[in-house]
């Protein structure tokens, strides 16, 4: 069963192409502690570009590019709609519908630019500070951290969270309870360690990513009517945004 929840998490998470089996899926859907296991190895991957000897604009390109190499895009689409979801003046149910709609708005756009710019950002100021410090290790820990805490912010809200409706989110949540996200969060709690000889950095930006959820918890359920699938994509994007720029701020500010 464990083996089979990884395979299933890697396969819903990743572009690995192991997992996309229905029993996989499964296994994956109640057990939400797998989100933080996965975070750990992406965020090892997506990491590299930070190693590489090159300008630290052409890091800032490749950073994103490494993410979506490995994680794939399914997450922004939740992003966009989300974002089209925000700038609609209605009800729930008009916002729903709204999620519904594969055109792309500008809200939508606006959004999935912000999240892009904001991983690039965060790749130029981790490379520009740990070149000035010397400290690389401690950048590609805060990468791998974010990954993490992006990913038990997800497993936390698929735990805690009430599904708008039936779809992608409800099968998940209907198979949590708010007590597993203890594991997750136990899985998720040693990568603040990850920046070492720092442990600030790794801190913020577990928390950035707790905060994250729990802020877009707060505004699905009073605009949405709960959570949805794209409510959990765009938790995974916006929580590693937040993540790494509270790491970088935190190593280089505090």
């Amino acid at each position: 069963m464990t083996a089979a929840a990884l395979r299933g998490a890697l396969g819903f998470l990743t572009r690995v192409p192991v997992g996309r089996s229905e029993a996989a899926w499964e296994a994956f859907g109640r057990a939400p502690w797998t989100f933080p296991v996965v975070g750990y190895l992406v965020g090892g991957l997506v990491a590299l570009p930070l190693l590489a000897p090159v300008p630290a604009p052409t890091v800032a390109l490749a950073f994103p590019l490494a993410v979506y190499a490995v994680t794939g895009i399914t997450h922004l689409d939740g992003v966009a709609d989300l974002g089209d979801a925000a700038v609609v003046h209605g009800t729930p149910d008009d916002r729903r519908e709204v999620l519904k709609d594969s055109a792309l708005g500008v809200g939508g756009t606006v959004a999935l630019v912000a999240v892009v710019l904001g991983l690039a950002t965060a790749a130029l100021g981790l490379i520009e500070a740990a070149t000035a410090r010397n400290e690389l290790l401690t950048a590609t820990g805060i990468v791998v951290a974010a990954e993490v805490g992006a990913k038990a912010a997800t497993a936390t809200l698929v735990c805690v969270g009430d599904a708008a409706h039936e779809g992608l989110g409800s099968a998940l949540t209907e198979g949590t309870a708010p007590r597993d996200a203890l594991a997750a969060l136990a899985l998720a709690a040693p990568a603040a360690l990850l920046a070492w000889p720092r442990v600030l950095p790794g801190v913020a930006a577990l928390l950035a990513a707790l905060a994250t959820a729990g802020l877009l918890r707060r505004w699905a359920r009073r605009r949405l009517g709960g959570v949805s699938g794209d409510v959990l994509g765009a938790t995974n994007e916006l929580a590693r945004v937040a993540a790494l720029h509270a790491g970088v701020i935190a190593w280089t500010r505090l």
